[in-house]
């Protein structure tokens, strides 16, 4: 059986445990490794827990809705670390590998990293911190007032642009009459004048 299997390149390959090789090296690489696991860590730290929220909101669930408002939690406060260091640490070996392993932990049911964070670091340091951060969040809110009615004008402009140019593309010909069909409404066409002579030769032999 051995040497059959070494008779043919492909059995022989698969035999020598060349399909595992070859996985491991395209997921070691690192420009391939780098692609696979961004789409991985964009679906498992934000499609996956977005469609669960929503489960949860939905099933009206509080023990999940208090779950998964933990996790975002945990995950906008490694967001807002990692946009401050990821352009320090992503080139790494084996940054992105670590950072899915996170995402992951954050998630398993039976460890429940998210939590962990929350209770052990990001509660007591925002409950140490809380009137401090209420500041700053009312002054951001009340700078944030100030800009936008200061170019109300400018807002209430470009929203009525927007409205005009939706306006107007409701109001474009379909694209059937564009392109010189007749429409349903169109008025049916004339009978062959041999047909019309027909008729009136029939009505004055009944005359």
């Amino acid at each position: 059986m051995n040497g059959f299997a070494s008779q043919i390149p492909s059995m022989a390959l698969l035999g020598s445990g060349f399909t595992s090789e070859a996985g491991l090296r395209v997921l070691l690489s690192p420009l391939s490794s780098n692609i696979v696991l961004r789409t991985a860590c964009c679906s498992i730290g934000i499609g996956l827990p977005v469609y669960s929220t929503f489960k949860a909101i939905e099933s009206r669930d509080q023990s999940q809705q208090q779950k998964w408002l933990i996790y975002w939690a945990a995950f906008g406060s490694f967001s807002l670390v990692e946009v401050f260091t990821d352009k320090l640490i992503s080139w790494f070996p084996l940054y992105y590998h670590a950072k899915f392993a996170f995402l992951v932990w954050l998630q398993l049911p039976t460890i429940d990293g998210a939590k962990q964070i929350y209770n052990n670091h990001l509660r007591p340091f925002l409950i140490r911190h809380q009137a401090r951060v209420d500041r700053l969040v009312d002054g951001f809110y009340e700078e944030m007032v100030k800009v936008v009615r200061s170019h109300e004008g400018e807002i209430r402009f470009v929203r009525s642009m927007i409205v005009g140019i939706l306006g107007s593309a409701n109001e474009v010909t379909p694209p059937s009459q564009q392109q010189g069909e007749i429409p349903n409404s169109s008025p049916e066409p004339e009978l062959p004048t041999a047909t019309i002579r027909d008729s009136e030769s029939e009505s004055d032999h009944e005359e």
